[in-house]
């Protein structure tokens, strides 16, 4: 028999909120009763409820219990300063057009990209930006890979392909991004990118790879984004920090 995982039961427990089987202001039953229904321990449930917690799903409170306070995850998670959203997905005017959805093994180039083991499974998309207007023009190409024990969102990302992968991955499985590791690298336009980009092969583009971790550091998508340079601003705006 497979030992429960935190995210597996983090997932029920959403679906079970979504359903409303666990209505908005009610109580989820303790954790002593967690424990009991999913045969696991205090460890594994108190780690679910945390999931839940920094979604926006529930709050906790000692003495009271932990009660429902959404149906569905809280969007708009922000950095300091800088939205996610905005950072990530470049504005609502933005067209988001998804290429290919399929699960592929690692070679060991890609590999040494996701920094993982060579053979291991990823679901792989690929998205199209483009700008919105009478004459649409790209604005980069993203490869997204997906742990494959998520492989279940692959029909939503066809059918849904305004929604970032990181909510479709919250509502289906109930794991949450706690933070976003960004690395922005200046590049040449690859040549198998350039006609699709509308760009000219080795001209200036910028490379950017994020990582999505969950509250265990643990990342479960990564993408990797080339921009034609001149057609992306990455801003940031910092602030001196308090003596």
């Amino acid at each position: 028999m497979n030992k429960v995982r935190y995210d597996d039961i983090a997932r029920d427990l959403t679906q079970g909120i979504a359903s409303g089987h666990y209505a908005v202001g009610s109580l989820l039953p303790t954790e002593l009763e967690l424990c009991a229904r999913y045969g696991t321990s205090r460890h594994t449930v108190r780690a679910a409820l945390q999931e839940l917690q920094e979604s926006g799903l529930v709050s906790r409170r000692k003495n009271v219990g932990t009660r429902v306070e959404a149906a569905t995850p809280v969007s708009g998670f922000r950095q300091p300063l800088v939205s996610v959203e905005d950072l990530v997905q470049y504005g609502v005017t933005h067209l988001r057009s998804v290429r290919s959805v399929r699960e592929i093994a690692a070679d060991e180039a890609l590999a040494k990209t996701l920094r993982c083991p060579a053979g291991s499974r990823w679901l792989h998309i690929e998205i199209m930006r483009m700008c919105e207007g009478r004459k649409p023009k790209p604005l980069g190409w993203t490869d997204v890979y997906v742990d494959a024990r998520y492989a279940g969102i692959a029909d939503a990302v066809r059918r849904q392909p305004h929604m970032l992968t990181s909510t479709l991955i919250e509502q289906q499985y109930g794991r949450r991004i706690a933070r976003i590791r960004q690395d922005v690298q200046a590049t040449g336009m690859p040549a198998e990118l350039a006609d699709t980009l509308k760009a000219r092969t080795g001209t200036p583009a910028l490379r950017i790879l994020r990582r999505y971790l969950d509250t265990r550091n643990a990342a479960f998508e990564i993408s990797v984004t080339i921009h034609p340079a001149e057609r992306f601003t990455l801003s940031t705006e910092m602030q001196r920090s308090q003596e």
